[in-house]
């Protein structure tokens, strides 16, 4: 007698990952558990083999009856051909250590970063907080990394290795805690010397509110001295690599900008000729304590700022989304307010490695 077996499904590999959260990982400290969890993916990725099987267990598990996950549309954006409109934010590969692994939990593309131009160790613990009635995450975590010249070196590892330049890796780039906020512009300008020759673009993070001073920089009279400083280092980082360029460059705001400064935001973006705005980080706008909130109760504004820029920048410049997606409904959702690809994080600590396919389904 032969027993077929039971194919792998999104319901079984769900109910695993949400009763292991339930168990282990909400006892643990969120920085540790991420910090766990990290290695897992970066370990199953380093190795070809279980790379293939990971993938494919991942793409089946979010299938229906146990088929893979089909492609989604590629996206024409930046000068490039993006696998699918879903991507990974900043925040989650800070030092531009998983890539691979990323994109192997279906995830289309890679925002790496946030990369200062000094190492340095961010804020003090704790600085990672689950809010889970929510799902949502506050954090103040200070911009924890190794420093651009670190990161540059990890990622010209990655493109030299076979096939490492086809993963699109968007590169977030922001002031060094060290740095006084009137030499942000040279500070912005080092970090992209270091790190344009491997980035399909650059983002100026000039919106988290874990670094002193450094939401004062979203103010246009402070903000454009900053883009041009970026601009002349990734074409001095270009022409050093001999590498040909210009690299897209875009910036990222804060949520709790008020309606006129987006506007304004907009307009320095056309009057820049900037690639596109990154709308939006986390949100400052609760009385939890110090740092900003992601998920779910960011999504309203998150939609509400993406429309504003889309009406206010027409057609050209891109938008990326971010904030608050959990389903494909969200990211169509942020596709009809005007945003031309999206980014996630919260969602995929509370969902689990098979969400990624499972959103890239719908």
């Amino acid at each position: 007698m032969c027993y077929r077996r039971s194919p792998i499904t999104a319901g079984n590999l769900k109910g695993v990952y949400k009763a292991l959260f339930k168990l282990v990982f909400v006892h643990l400290d969120p920085e540790r558990a991420h910090t766990i969890a990290f290695r897992w993916i970066r370990l199953f990725a380093a190795v070809p083999p279980l790379r293939g099987l990971a993938k494919a267990v991942l793409s089946r598990a979010a299938g229906r009856g146990g088929r893979p996950v089909q492609p989604p549309q590629p996206v024409q954006a930046l000068g490039r051909t993006f696998p699918g409109p879903l991507g990974v934010a900043a925040g989650f590969d800070k030092d531009a250590r998983g890539v691979r692994g990323l994109l192997m939990v279906g995830f289309s593309y890679v925002e790496v970063g946030t990369i200062t131009r000094w190492p340095q160790p961010g804020n003090p613990k704790p600085r990672l907080w689950r809010l889970l009635a929510q799902r949502a995450l506050r954090n103040a975590m200070g911009f924890n990394n190794h420093g651009a010249a670190a990161a540059a070196k990890t990622l010209q590892r990655l493109r030299q290795a076979r096939g490492g330049w086809e993963p699109v890796v968007g590169v977030n780039i922001g002031k060094s805690k060290v740095t006084p906020v009137d030499q942000a512009p040279e500070d912005y300008r080092a970090s992209a010397r270091h790190l344009a020759p491997y980035a399909d673009y650059l983002v100026i993070n000039v919106s988290s509110p874990n670094t002193p001073g450094l939401r004062d920089l979203q103010a246009v009279e402070a903000l454009e001295p900053i883009i041009v400083a970026a601009r002349e280092g990734a074409a001095e980082g270009l022409a050093a690599a001999g590498r040909p360029g210009p690299v897209p460059l875009l910036v990222k705001i804060a949520p709790d900008l008020s309606n006129e400064d987006i506007d304004a935001v907009a307009d320095l973006a056309r009057r820049q000729n900037l690639a596109g705005l990154v709308a939006v980080n986390t949100t400052i706008q609760h009385d939890l304590g110090a740092g900003g909130v992601s998920g779910p109760p960011l999504k309203a504004r998150g939609l509400e700022v993406v429309a504003r820029l889309r009406a206010r920048l027409g057609e050209g410049p891109v938008i990326i989304g971010v904030g608050g997606i959990e389903t494909a409904a969200d990211v169509r959702d942020y596709l009809a307010a005007g945003a031309t690809l999206v980014q996630a994080y919260t969602a995929f600590i509370y969902h689990g490695p098979a969400w990624p396919y499972r959103v890239q389904r719908g």
